[in-house]
């Protein structure tokens, strides 16, 4: 029996060589030639840290591996997959249930040892590379170089030592740059906030860092942690490196920022980046000592706004962007606010109360309509159908294969029986029967799709009910919180677009997305809050139906109010 095989390669860094990926899947199918595998696919990632399981590659392989797809995985090393210890275990157990092994060329056939062992010699790996990189960054900076990135108003060089070897990391001052960094900080000393500032900057097409927007808050930064224009320390020839570190959270694969400890910073003095004389800067920092919160260290735009029922799930309808307080209770356009109406001149603002309560009510009442589950019903019918046809045609055209691979070993029968030398014969028979075999297989494992569909006929009051539920549990704090869950599933994002009124002040027109598959899922599933379980036939089609909304492109559910 051959082998479906497929081969993984990722190569780490944006500074390593893509033909790094070309290297390791020749290397891979040599492998599996000499093992008589077939190659059925590949899957790569490029750039990208093995640190985290989060890569579009290795997240398509776990997933075609649960579809078996193929029977073995192959990679240059087990670091390949992943250099994270739980990773690794979790990616091995995966494919292991799947009925799907891993080889690699360094280790061979991996098994529990390989995990055990060679997962603990990556981890500790990444740990002894992180030490010393900051190592060596550290030492980059007590010389007065850049220990990554770089600052808005120098430019990093590049030239050649006495000794031949390129040297990076040391900078000089852009005086175009810094003529826009003592506007920022004359123009804040002078009383004008962030948020103007940033405006007139766009409004003049002068690109910000790493030539985008300006923003408010990369003017206003957060002077406690260090962070933009007004804060960085460099600019009045002071560098300070190790303010932070950064630490991945296991479930979602990002870094989060830390503080570091005073005494853990590393303040080198570079006099020749100086571009703020130091009574500007003072009168900066005594403005902005100004503005800090009475009994309290945190600025005004550092405090944690309370979490509400849609944060982040309403869109401008003119740029685009986000939604955010702008006022107790109210929110409006987070880019007309921060980077100015050159960016966006939407400046209608909506209370919590108004967009809170028009959004449930378009949930409670306009939802789950019971003609649009109507129209809804027959476009998932005729999705699966189509699906289901597809699937046919497919099933068809194999058997059609297969009939001709038969006929095609009876020629070479009757050629053999004729007196035709064995030996011309046996490498076209051998190849023959190795397709019909995979062929055999293929069809032994499709089994031709139900279609017979069955939704609910009182799925629309099932929907209606639960939506109510959710609502009134909202008010109720030990299920408020996973009220919130449950209906911010039901959405996919609410758009806010200005429009003019009878009195002609400007009001906000909202048009809810819906996330199909959730609406279907609560119209199907049972209600968490009560604790009620689903049946198979709810279970068969709000998976089939979700896989539908995902797979094929539905559009969400639009609804305005």
């Amino acid at each position: 029996m051959t082998l479906r095989a497929v081969i993984y390669a990722r190569y780490s860094s944006d500074l390593q060589s893509a033909s790094s990926i070309e290297d390791q899947i020749r290397l891979c199918r040599e492998r599996a030639a000499r093992a008589g595998w077939q190659i059925v696919g590949t899957y790569e990632d490029a750039a990208t840290s093995g640190a985290s399981l989060m890569r579009p590659g290795i997240q398509r392989l776990q997933q075609d591996a649960r579809e078996r797809r193929f029977d073995v995985v192959i990679s240059e090393a087990l670091d390949r997959l992943s250099r994270n210890q739980a990773d690794i275990a979790a990616l091995y157990q995966t494919l292991t249930f799947a009925g799907t092994a891993i080889e690699t060329l360094a280790e061979g056939r991996i098994d529990e040892m390989h995990i055990g062992l060679k997962g603990t010699m990556n981890a500790l790996f990444l740990k002894d590379l992180a030490a010393k990189t900051r190592r060596g960054l550290r030492g980059r900076v007590e010389k007065g170089k850049s220990g990554g990135g770089n600052a808005f108003g120098y430019t990093v060089l590049r030239h050649m030592g006495e000794d031949g070897e390129v040297r990076r990391g040391d900078r000089q001052i852009n005086e175009d740059e810094a003529a826009i960094v003592r506007r920022i900080f004359t123009a804040y000393a002078d009383g004008m906030s962030p948020n103007r500032i940033a405006d007139q900057l766009n409004r003049e097409g002068i690109p910000g860092p790493r030539a985008g927007k300006w923003d408010k808050s990369t003017i206003h930064g957060n002077p406690k942690r260090g962070t933009g224009v007004l804060n960085n320390e460099i600019y009045i020839g002071r560098m300070v490196w190790n303010r932070q570190s950064f630490v991945k959270d296991p479930a979602t694969g990002k870094r989060q920022a830390r503080p570091n400890p005073e005494s853990d910073w590393i303040v080198t003095e570079v006099p020749e980046l100086r571009i703020i004389d130091q009574a500007l800067w003072d009168r900066v920092k005594t403005r902005q000592e100004g503005r800090k919160i009475e009994q309290t260290e945190r600025q005004a735009w550092e405090r944690r706004k309370p979490r509400f029922l849609l944060t982040g799930l309403v869109k401008c309808g003119c740029c685009g962007g986000g939604f955010s307080t702008i006022g107790k209770d109210r929110f409006g356009c987070s880019n007309s606010r921060n980077k100015g109406t050159s960016v966006c001149t939407n400046r209608t603002g909506i209370t919590r109360q108004e967009l809170e309560g028009r959004i449930l009510s378009i949930l409670s009442e306009r939802l789950m309509d019971p003609e649009l589950v109507k129209v809804f019903a027959e476009e998932y019918i005729a999705e699966r159908n189509r699906l289901a046809a597809a699937h046919v045609d497919d099933r068809a055209v194999k058997e059609k294969e297969l009939a001709k691979l038969i006929k095609e070993q009876d020629a070479l029968v009757n050629a053999l029986l004729s007196g035709l030398p064995p030996e011309r014969i046996k490498a076209k028979m051998e190849q023959l029967e190795a397709r019909q075999k995979q062929l055999e297989r293929e069809l032994a494992t499709t089994s031709v799709p139900n279609t017979t569909v069955r939704l609910h006929p009182r799925m629309a009051d099932t929907y209606h009910d639960r939506i109510q539920a959710m609502i009134t549990a909202l008010s109720e704090p030990d299920r408020e919180s996973e009220a919130r869950k449950a209906i911010r599933g039901l959405i996919e994002k609410i758009v806010a677009t200005p429009v003019p009124t009878k009195g002609k002040r400007m009001a906000l027109d909202l048009t809810l997305h819906g996330d199909l598959a959730g609406i279907l899922a609560l119209s199907l599933n049972a209600d968490r809050l009560s604790g009620q379980q689903k049946t198979s036939c709810e279970q068969e089609v709000e998976e089939s139906a979700g896989f539908l909304v995902a797979g094929a492109g539905f559009e969400p559910a639009t609804f305005r109010l």
